[in-house]
């Protein structure tokens, strides 16, 4: 779960208070809906602006009455709460991300050596395949329970998921357990820095948001050499398993005052009147279908298990019987392209409340920036999970300094995200910024073709991850403000959720296509590079990156599996940057809204 996915922003904070014309946001749920310039004073603006004087002051001084409860109850506490508590958020949040992204480049290190303690090494695309497409079907749900129950309900939840992936990690013996948990872990956490990210957008108004996300993103610049440091020294003295068990510790800590301050203030603002807990009505039967109903559980099912089950063949084919020509390739393939195509019939004519918002893709700068990050996922996914594998094998670095290098796309943009941020809230505009990072991005992905390469020098590699970084926090943040910008305040959690949906859709596709490649490529590269004396132990040395690494600098085993990761990478980069070329098309879809003439948010905001 690195940064480039996962820093979905963060936020900051100001004492300014946005008003939001009501006349703007539609009556109906789920338009989608645009805003009007909030540039003039309330009383100076003209009838056809909606409600001015009082009558629009009073208006902001209430949550929107036509939004569903959950998005109630936080207008009510923004419009409620203090400063003090407003920067507390901020804190709170600031540290949610610090532990995220500590433990995701500590975990980061420990994978290889985890799935190779199972003999299993080259099936790493395979646990995030299935892991990836699940916590795909999670958002829209979530997005839901953020709306109708609360931010404070959904971020629990989320936390309850990590927890429980985490011990299971801990203690687990096989691969088949430890899969299980990665679902758990990466739903939850994934999940937990989608929910941070709606409260983050709930405290803030569209021109300060960039910024804002910039700052809780920060700790991965702090984080990126200490959890790989932290994952070379936990390997070495206590194991990967009292790894998990240590961040199982302390994830409660981390997470609760962030779920007491929002939980205290919705108590104020209930106190006050601003938010009301109506009873629903409902028997626990009726409770039990609406809910099922209203996150659409058979369009979730579809969905996951579509995904899963097309996907999967594509990594694990290669050590089928027959190849693909096995039938239970042939059958998975079949049966996951007919879900799929079950969840769209579903989705489009039989789901009373559809899984996604199909009215969001008639807007062509929701449908730009999420194809933006669908294709972004999946350009980078195509070759960065045996990225740190490829580093210690071929360039003889250690976990720590192979995680160093790894991490560089996190430090430098843990800074760039500032400076993106502060772009934005200047000139009011974003998309000037993509046409400056895309061609960078895709030229230093195409660099790293040529400097992958076993007597290649390791210093070129991380000038390509800094000219990646650039790139990559340009996309991370207008990718987030331009499905922002157009919905209201009713539809954020939807919107981001869409934008989420597809981008775990991308690193799915992504894992998908490197695990083809992988499993296609690499043995076969092996055979034809080893050296005759170590082709018995071929089995091990594909399976574990520890064999691998026991062959000493300079042998023949050595060099060949050097040569032989290199023939498999470079055409993972190959794949990543061609894909990477049809992002030109959905830039040109997105609008240049004007976010500083735009107000979303009500209450005392950033």
């Amino acid at each position: 779960m690195g940064l480039m996915n996962r820093i979905r922003p963060g936020q900051s904070q100001s004492d300014n208070v946005t008003t939001t014309n009501v006349s703007t946001i539609s009556e109906t749920p789920e338009a989608v809906t645009s805003f009007a310039n909030d540039d003039k004073d309330p009383a100076s603006k003209s009838p056809e602006d909606g409600l001015h004087g009082d009558d629009a002051k009073s208006a902001n001084e209430v949550p929107t009455e036509a939004a569903q409860s959950g998005v109630q109850n936080i207008e009510a506490v923004t419009l409620t709460w203090t400063k003090k508590s407003l920067i507390g958020i901020f804190i709170s949040i600031w540290f949610v991300y610090l532990l995220n992204a500590f433990q995701s480049s500590t975990v980061g290190g420990f994978l290889p050596y985890v799935t190779s303690d199972f003999g299993s090494h080259s099936l790493l695309n395979v646990i995030d395949v299935v892991a990836s497409s699940m916590t795909a079907a999670v958002f829209i749900p979530l997005a839901k329970t953020l709306d109708l129950w609360g931010r404070a309900e959904g971020f629990l939840i989320m936390v309850g998921f990590c927890e429980l992936g985490l011990i299971i990690m801990a203690v687990s013996k096989n691969l088949s357990t430890y899969c299980a948990a990665n679902v758990f872990y990466q739903v939850g956490f994934t999940g937990l820095i989608y929910t941070i990210d709606v409260v983050t957008a709930d405290a803030t108004n569209l021109r300060n948001r960039a910024l804002a996300y910039a700052f809780t993103s920060s700790p991965y610049m702090i984080s990126a050499f200490a959890g790989s440091y932290a994952a070379d020294k936990m390997l070495a003295d206590i194991g990967w398993a009292w790894g998990f068990g240590i961040f199982a510790f302390i994830m409660p800590l981390v997470c609760a005052p962030l779920y007491l301050l929002l939980t205290l203030n919705l108590r104020k603002a209930r106190k006050q009147g601003l938010a009301k807990k109506e009873p629903s009505g409902r028997t626990l039967q009726q409770s039990i279908w609406y809910y099922l109903i209203e996150f659409d559980a058979l369009g979730v099912f579809l969905f996951a298990a579509g995904l899963v089950i097309f996907l999967l063949p594509y990594n694990i084919a290669s050590s089928a019987p027959h190849g693909w020509s096995t039938g239970y390739i042939i059958a998975m393939i079949v049966v996951g392209f007919i879900l799929l195509v079950g969840f769209a019939l579903n989705e489009l004519y039989f789901a009373p409340v559809p899984f996604l918002k199909f009215h969001f893709l008639t807007d062509r700068t929701m449908v730009g920036a999420c194809l933006l990050d669908l294709t972004y996922q999946i350009s980078y996914y195509c070759w960065n999970n045996y990225f740190t594998s490829f580093l210690q094998v071929v360039n003889y670095l250690s976990v720590a300094e192979a995680g160093y290098v790894n991490n560089t796309f996190s430090v430098v943009s843990g800074f760039l995200l500032f400076l993106v941020g502060w772009g934005i809230r200047k000139t009011g505009y974003f998309k000037w910024l993509l046409w400056i990072g895309l061609p960078l991005y895709i030229f230093a992905q195409g660099l790293m073709i040529y400097f992958r390469n076993p007597t290649g020098y390791v210093g070129y590699i991380v000038m390509t991850q800094i000219f990646i970084s650039i790139g990559g926090s340009v996309f991370i943040l207008c990718m987030q403000l331009a499905v922002l910008a157009t919905v209201d305040h009713q539809h954020v959690a939807a919107a981001l959720a869409l934008l989420n949906v597809t981008g775990t859709t991308g690193g799915s596709i992504g894992y998908t296509i490197s695990g083809a490649i992988w499993t296609n490529v690499f043995e076969k590269a092996l055979r034809r590079y080893l050296p005759e004396s170590a082709l018995p132990n071929i089995v091990d040395i594909y399976g574990d990156i520890e064999v691998q690494l026991s062959y000493a600098k300079g042998t023949a085993e050595r060099i060949g599996i050097q040569k032989a990761y290199a023939y498999a990478q470079t055409r993972m980069l190959a794949a990543g940057t061609a894909i990477m070329c049809l992002s030109f098309i959905w830039v040109a879809l997105i609008r240049n809204h004007n976010v500083s003439k735009m107000s979303q948010t009500k209450g005392n905001v950033f």
